[in-house]
Formats: C-alpha cells, structure tokens, sequence
C-alpha cells in the first residue's frame, strides 16, 4: 500500500492528515476516516490501514489542527482526559463541516480517489460529525457510518438528530449497550428522528460491549464486537460505494 502524511489546506490552516490506499488497481472509492476524541494516532493509522488493504483511498486528519498538530491522549490521567475534552469541545461540527470541503476538493484532485464515490466513518466524537456532513454534502457522501457516536441527541440547535431531513445516504449506527455517552433513550429519538425523515439507516446493538469497544489499545476493546463492526462497515461501502 501506498502511505502518505500530508497537510490539506482547510479554510482555517493546514490539516495534517494520513493517506493511505492500494498501490495498484486503481482509482479506488474514498473513505473518510474522522478520529475519536484521544486524538490521530498510529492506532487509528493501522484501522485506515485495514480499510486501504480491501481497496478503498483512505483519508485521516488531524481535526485538532487549528490547536496542535501533534496531540493524541497519552495517558488517561485527569489531567490527560483533561487535556482531551478541551481539544474535543473546541472542535465544532461547522468546524468538521468546513474541513470536509477541503477533503473532498483534495480528493478530486488526487488521480488514485474515485471521488465520485465518497463514504465516511466516525468513532465517538465524530458519530455526530459524519451526519452533519452527509447533510451538508448529500451530492457527495454516499453512506455514513457512525461507530459509538456520543452526544447523538442534545438540545442544541446543531443537533445531529435534526439533521435527518437533509440526509440522503445510507448511513450505520453501532451502539454500545454500555455507553453514558450514548443512551438508549437517546438513540430512541435519534431513530425517531430518522424515521420521520424516511432516511435509509440501520441502528444496530452491541450486547455487553462498553463505549470504545473497537480500539485495540483500550482497556474495554471487545475483539467479537469490534470484528462484527468491520464486517458491517465493510458490507455497508461495498454496497454504497
């Protein structure tokens, strides 16, 4: 496969970002790869890595760039957890918003994307962050899927259950049974909301597996769990892209 680290300019700076896909056999669909809260790490390269290994142009930033270019949590501390919710709650969705304009005229330049074919995955923090960009691009993303999405349902006039109507795309929600950030009663209305929408999506639950279940390196990953989430986003792009 083919690695790259690179800076995409944002409206706001210069994202760094990882790119990786197949050296061969293309142009490829693209994924957008939107990392959780503890940051961009070698952690989250080696899962693009997975995603590039079964043919798709993999692209990872750094949604922390306008603060730092170099965070990822490093010790879940008080002071690092911290440390962690100021990056993630200066990190807006308008922001994510602007930065995936820049993704997608960066894809349309590169000749081994087929941007024509654009889907989009985000874990934790960004499960909100891939329905406000299916909403504001529904010519562009073709599926989402939102792994663990914390915050899906709030009182904000952002939202993301109030962006159902404007979704167009297919979109995947894995949900931990174990997750504060994301309770059932939550998830309830978000379904509701896409229901009223008539938005093509599928809620699926994850018996006993805890908020963060996919990543290798944390104390509650859940390797049944984390297995049935590739399977199910790798059929979902498969399907859509």
């Amino acid at each position: 496969m083919i690695e790259k680290h690179l800076d995409i300019t944002t409206a706001d700076g210069a994202m760094n970002t990882f790119v990786v896909h197949p050296d061969e056999g293309g142009p490829k669909p693209v994924v957008f790869f939107y990392m959780d809260a503890p940051g961009k790490r070698e952690e989250l390269h080696d899962m693009a890595r997975r995603l590039a290994s079964v043919g798709y142009f993999v692209v990872l930033p750094n949604l922390y760039y306008r603060r730092t270019r170099d965070y990822w949590l490093r010790e879940r501390t008080e002071a690092g957890m911290a440390e962690m919710f100021t990056h993630m709650h200066a990190t807006t969705n308008a922001m994510i918003v602007s930065d995936t304009r820049a993704m997608i005229d960066f894809v349309d330049t590169q000749p081994e994307a087929d941007a024509s074919k654009i889907g989009a995955v985000g874990y934790c923090m960004s499960g909100p962050f891939v329905m406000h960009v299916a909403a504001a691009y529904p010519d562009r993303i073709h599926s989402i899927a939102s792994i663990h999405g914390a915050n899906m349902v709030n009182d904000l006039p952002d939202s993301p259950h109030l962006t159902a109507a404007k979704i167009k795309c297919e979109a995947y929600f894995a949900c931990a049974e174990i997750d504060k950030w994301a309770p059932p009663a939550d998830i309830d209305k978000l379904e509701a909301a896409m229901k009223a929408a008539n938005m093509k999506h599928r809620i699926e639950w994850y018996p006993k597996a805890e908020h963060g279940f996919v990543f290798p390196q944390r104390a509650v990953y859940d390797k049944p769990s984390a297995e049935r989430h590739w399977e199910r986003v790798l059929d979902l792009f498969a399907r859509t892209l």
